[in-house]
């Protein structure tokens, strides 16, 4: 890719937001993409919910960034409903992406089953964006980028994004 990509993490935390407890899995997400060559513009942290994590995800995309990790709510509590926020913004999902994401995450723990997290692009054409549903874990974010920025040259390129 000769332009860098831009990016976003948005960390989906009620806890987090709140102060109970400190964000652990939003720096590693930004570490991980900028090792990768995307330009992480922020971290930012909103409350669970679809509301709260819709109007972030649109906010990101007016903006024109064109990888936003979510960080949280993929699980199957009443509050995680992160995929919830993120399908209606996808024009396209990448099943297999996050069927290879899955069994990253199977290796290291059993629960990495729970996670609904979704993979997608919001286009076929060059100015779209990809959106990441990241479980809230050290480990899954780990897991989740592990296999995901491998593939964001390839992702882009077939966009017709050189």
């Amino acid at each position: 890719m000769t332009t860098k990509l831009t990016g976003a993490v948005v960390v989906v935390s009620d806890r987090i937001v709140s102060g109970e407890r400190g964000d652990q899995a939003g720096p590693i997400a930004r570490e991980l993409l900028s090792a990768a060559g995307v330009d992480v513009r922020e971290v930012i942290v909103v409350p669970e919910g679809i509301d709260a994590v819709a109007a972030r995800l649109r906010a990101a995309l007016v903006d024109g960034v064109r990888v936003i990790v979510t960080v949280g709510g993929t699980g199957v509590g009443p509050r995680n409903q992160t995929p919830e926020a993120t399908a209606p913004l996808l024009s396209i999902q990448l099943t297999g992406v996050a069927t290879q994401i899955l069994l990253e995450g199977l290796e290291s723990s059993a629960q990495a089953g729970l996670s609904r997290g979704l993979v997608g692009l919001t286009g076929r054409e060059a100015g779209a964006s990809l959106i990441v549903n990241a479980p809230g874990s050290q480990g899954g974010v780990r897991d989740t980028l592990g296999v995901l920025c491998p593939l964001l040259p390839h992702i882009f390129e077939r966009l017709g994004r050189d």
